[in-house]
């Protein structure tokens, strides 16, 4: 198992929680792809591709989803 690097899905602000979904996501890929030239190969590709940008933006949605739930949705 990798180092430990998430205590909590709690954040102060939506922002913060933002922040917390790209994480998330960006390590997400980087378990799925833990080669670093692999990732940088294929960057170039996703990187023109409406279709791999959408995909991508639906994967920090569903994080950011996760972590509005966990924080009651910053209501008080």
């Amino acid at each position: 198992m990798a180092d430990v690097w998430l205590a909590a899905l709690i954040t102060a602000t939506p922002q913060e929680g933002f922040e917390l979904a790209l994480t998330l996501s960006r390590r997400g890929v980087r378990y799925t792809q833990p080669d670093t030239d692999t990732l940088k190969r294929l960057r170039a590709e996703y990187a023109e591709s409406a279709e791999g940008l959408t995909a991508a933006s639906q994967v920090v949605a569903i994080n950011f989803q996760t972590v509005a739930a966990a924080n009651n949705y910053w209501r008080a």
